[in-house]
């Protein structure tokens, strides 16, 4: 039974943000892991004029606090609270620009490569796995998050079939995780492109060795063959008026006996712009597909043979990567300072809120050119 606030000593605003919260069974001051603890009397007028956007730019400063994030959003999202709330004029200057430019263009490709994944690489060390890759573990008969990472790599190699001596295309290929893995595992050659100076830089130097090549490249510039193309986690930066081209390049790439498999995050409603905090802080210019923007790109290009959904598997790896932050913080370098702590927990535990909600999934999708003669043999 959600509980009900006392409203007889209400700041301004406070009223209305706690009758919206109660939704949720969340109450301000309250003693459950999921409440909101309230620190500044401002917030309530903060919230109601600026949305999802003032939340978190009201935790990064410190106005509120919660012991477990991940339980807010759960409850925040599984009952469409974010869909009531009001929503800054970000949002709605985004879905303008969306539609009046391309966020996504060459012009701007290697502009994610700066601002999220060129942080630094120690971040992502501290926080990762042991193999450094950052998308959505696969913790089927997985213990430990090295183990469902690992998991992960070789249900892809799998899906796509990969044998000694193929030459496999990376696109989006981070820290070098799965080529390091195909080449070793599997025997494959693996040519990776990523818009991140600090991924190749350090891609490069945890492939050497291997026959691997790690790329500082722009997918829409390849045109080469490969027997097989993956891509884990980039596809989210690609943008709805670039998914055509993307596909193009994938079919131009891909050898007519070959398989390409796409592992992304998806949305159940299609929509060209995202969450505004996560745009400004995290991942700016950033779309999350829906089916229906998947299956346009790819109609008339490729064939899905198989389309797997691995979403549940999100919560899990996001709330591992922000246990390995919190032991591994003080080890960091000054420099991220705590307005960018709060900022990165908020990020990790809002997306781990996210999936546990089913609010977002994730999709590892199989194409081909023409249809695989005799069918596809499904792999989980």
């Amino acid at each position: 039974m959600p509980r009900v606030a006392n409203t007889q000593t209400m700041a301004p605003g406070q009223h209305a943000i706690a009758e919206l919260l109660a939704e949720a069974d969340i109450e301000i001051d309250g003693d459950r892991p999921w409440d909101m603890q309230v620190h500044h009397p401002r917030l309530y007028r903060r919230l109601l004029s600026g949305g999802s956007l003032a939340l978190g730019e009201a935790y990064m400063d410190g106005w509120w606090d919660c012991d477990a994030l991940d339980e807010f959003f759960f409850r925040v999202l599984r009952t469409g609270l974010r869909e009531k709330a009001s929503t800054s004029w970000r949002f709605y200057w985004n879905v303008v620009k969306a539609h009046l430019m391309n966020r996504q263009g060459a012009s701007r490709a290697y502009d994610i490569g700066t601002t999220h994944y060129d942080r630094g690489n120690d971040l992502y060390q501290a926080m990762l796995d042991e193999r450094m890759v950052y998308s959505c573990a696969y913790w089927k008969g997985a213990d430990s998050l090295d183990e469902a990472q690992a998991a992960k790599l070789d249900l892809v190699c799998r899906k796509v079939g990969l044998a000694p001596g193929d030459r496999v295309l990376d696109i989006g290929c981070g820290w070098g995780s799965f080529a390091r893995y195909a080449a070793r595992v599997y025997g494959a050659e693996v040519v990776g492109v990523t818009v991140s100076k600090e991924q190749v830089t350090l891609g490069r130097a945890r492939c050497a060795g291997l026959p691997v090549e790690i790329r500082y490249q722009d997918y829409r510039d390849l045109d080469e063959t490969f027997d097989h193309i993956v891509s884990i986690g980039m596809f989210e930066h690609v943008g709805p008026k670039n998914y055509a081209t993307y596909m193009d390049v994938a079919k131009r790439c891909l050898k007519a006996d070959g398989l390409f498999l796409l592992h992304t995050i998806g949305t159940s409603a299609s929509s060209h712009v995202v969450d505004p905090w996560i745009d400004k802080y995290i991942f700016p210019g950033g779309v999350i597909p829906s089916v229906t923007q998947v299956a346009d790109a790819a109609e008339g290009r490729l064939v899905v043979e198989d389309w797997h959904n691995i979403g549940v598997h999100y919560d899990p790896t996001l709330m591992a990567w922000h246990w390995n932050l919190e032991r591994r913080w003080d080890g960091l370098p000054d420099h991220y300072d705590e307005r960018f702590r709060r900022m990165w927990v908020y990020y990790l535990l809002m997306s781990a809120g996210n999936f546990r909600a089913r609010a977002n999934h994730v999709w590892q999708i199989v194409f081909s050119h023409d249809g695989l003669l005799g069918g596809y043999q499904s792999v989980r």
